[in-house]
C-alpha cells in the first residue's frame, strides 16, 4: 500500500483495559520479552536479552531524563490549575533549568478558563515562592512566564514541587514511586517529558555484563515531547503533523557508528528515529550544501535522495563537525517513520508494544512489515503487558 493511503485503523488492534501495565514489575528486567528473528517468535525474560543479541552489536540508547514536569496550583477560588512544561521558550533546557529568577515555558494548561491573563498563581516551596503568569496564549500551547526569589535554580524548583507526567493511558494519578520507576537508569541528560520506555528494562549489571560479553553501549540524546502520545485524528497518516523533537549526538558517537562493523540495535523508538534522522540530516545537509546543521521535517525522508550509506552520512557529519570545531551535532526532527519508508541505520529495535492506532505502530510495522500483526497477537495470547510499564521485544529484521 502506498504511503498516501494508510490510514490509522491500519495499526489498529484490540487491546483490553486489563493488558495495560499501570505499574512496573519489582524487578525491571524480570518482564517478558518475544524476541522476532526472521518471522520467527520466541519468548524470554528480558534479564535473559543477550541470548538473543546478534554477536558485536551496537545497542544505542536514548539518556535522556524525565523532568518532574507538571505543577499544581491552588486558587483562592478553590480551583486547581495545573501547569505542564513541555520546554522553554527561549532557552536551551539547560539554561531554562539553571536560571534563577525567571523564565518562560511553553506549557499545556489544565483548567485553563480559570486562569485570565491577568491573574498570577502563587505556589509556596522551601526557600521560594513561584509565581506563575500567562506570557501569551497561542494555537497549541501557552507561554507561562515563572518568577521567583531567592537564587535557587528552576530545576530544583522543579523537583521540589514538581510531579513526574505520566502517560494519559495509564489512567492513574502519580505516585512517589513513579519518580524512580519512569526513569532509565542511565538517565542522564534532563529535559524530556515522557521516558524513552525500552529502556526501563536494563539494570546496571545487565549493562556491564553486555559489555563483558562484547557489545557496544553507546548514548544519543532526544528528548522526548508530549507529542509523543498525541493522537492520530487524521483519516490519512501522511495528514497527521508529527511533533518536533530536540536530539543531540556526540561527535565520538557518530564516528564509532561509522566504524562500528556490526549490527545496530536501537533501544527504543526514539533512539531509532535519532538515529534515522542524522541520516536524513546529513543527506539534506548535502544536498543543499548547506555549512549548518539542519531541522528534519517529516516529509524529508521520502523526498530526499538516498544514494549513500548510513556509514558515509556519519563520515560526512565526523568531518563536518572537524571543520567547524563542533563536538556534537544539535537538530530538531519531525521524521515520521511509515510503511514504505527505507531504514538507513539500525539492524534490531527493542521496543515495548505500543497504543493501537498510533505513530509507533506505524513505526514497527515499517519495521518488521505486516508481521507486526503476528507479534501482537502472540503477545496478546500469551499475557504480555503492554505500553510505558509493560514488557519489551526485540525484533530483528
Amino acid at each position: 500500500m502506498k504511503r498516501e493511503q494508510l490510514n490509522s485503523k491500519d495499526f489498529h488492534y484490540n487491546l483490553p483495559d486489563d493488558r495495560i501495565a499501570k505499574y512496573p514489575l519489582a524487578d525491571r528486567n524480570q518482564s517478558k520479552l518475544l524476541v522476532y528473528k526472521g518471522g520467527e517468535i520466541q519468548e524470554d525474560r528480558f534479564s535473559g536479552l543477550e541470548n538473543h543479541l546478534p554477536a558485536n552489536s551496537m545497542l544505542v540508547f536514548n539518556d535522556t531524563k524525565v523532568l518532574a514536569a507538571r505543577l499544581y496550583f491552588k486558587k483562592s477560588t478553590g480551583s486547581t490549575i495545573q501547569v505542564f512544561c513541555l520546554e522553554p521558550h527561549d532557552l536551551t533546557v539547560e539554561q531554562a533549568l539553571n536560571t534563577t529568577d525567571t523564565c518562560i515555558w511553553q506549557c499545556m494548561v489544565g483548567n485553563l478558563k480559570k486562569f485570565p491573563k491577568d491573574d498570577k498563581l502563587e505556589l509556596d516551596i522551601a526557600g521560594t515562592r513561584l509565581k506563575a503568569s500567562i506570557h501569551e496564549r497561542r494555537e497549541n500551547d501557552v507561554l507561562i512566564r515563572f518568577e521567583w526569589e531567592g537564587g535557587i535554580p528552576f530545576s530544583s524548583i522543579l523537583d521540589a514541587a514538581g510531579e513526574v507526567p505520566l502517560p494519559p493511558y495509564l489512567n492513574r494519578g502519580t505516585e512517589e514511586e513513579d519518580k524512580e520507576n519512569y526513569q532509565t537508569v542511565y538517565a542522564k541528560n534532563e529535559g524530556a517529558v515522557a521516558a524513552p520506555t525500552a529502556g526501563l528494562h536494563f539494570v546496571p549489571d545487565q549493562l556491564a555484563h553486555l559489555q563483558q560479553l562484547g557489545h557496544q553501549l553507546e548514548y544519543l540524546t532526544l528528548y522526548v515531547g508530549a507529542g509523543t502520545f498525541k493522537v492520530v485524528k487524521a483519516e490519512k497518516l501522511v495528514d497527521h503533523v508529527m511533533h518536533r523533537e530536540r536530539i543531540v549526538i556526540r561527535k565520538e558517537v557518530i564516528q564509532r557508528l561509522m566504524e562500528h562493523d556490526g549490527p545496530v540495535i536501537s533501544v527504543g523508538t526514539t533512539s531509532s528515529r535519532s538515529l534515522e534522522s542524522l541520516y536524513w540530516m546529513a543527506t539534506k545537509m548535502k544536498e543543499q550544501g548547506s555549512n549548518e546543521l539542519l531541522d528534519i521535517t517529516q516529509e524529508d525522508a521520502y523526498q530526499l535522495p538516498s544514494g549513500w550509506s548510513f556509514k558515509q552520512a556519519c563520515a560526512f557529519l565526523v568531518e563536518y563537525l572537524s571543520q567547524k570545531g563542533l563536538q556534537e551535532v544539535d537538530f530538531h526532527s519531525s521524521l515520521f517513520i511509515l510503511p514504505s519508508y527505507e531504514w538507513k541505520a539500525i539492524d534490531g529495535l527493542i521496543t515495548n508494544f505500543h497504543q493501537p492506532g498510533s505513530t509507533l505502530m506505524a513505526l514497527v510495522s515499517s519495521f518488521i512489515g505486516e508481521d507486526w500483526k503476528k507479534v501482537y497477537d502472540y503477545a496478546l495470547a500469551n499475557e504480555f503487558r503492554f505500553l510505558s510499564y509493560g514488557d519489551s521485544s526485540l525484533l530483528v529484521r
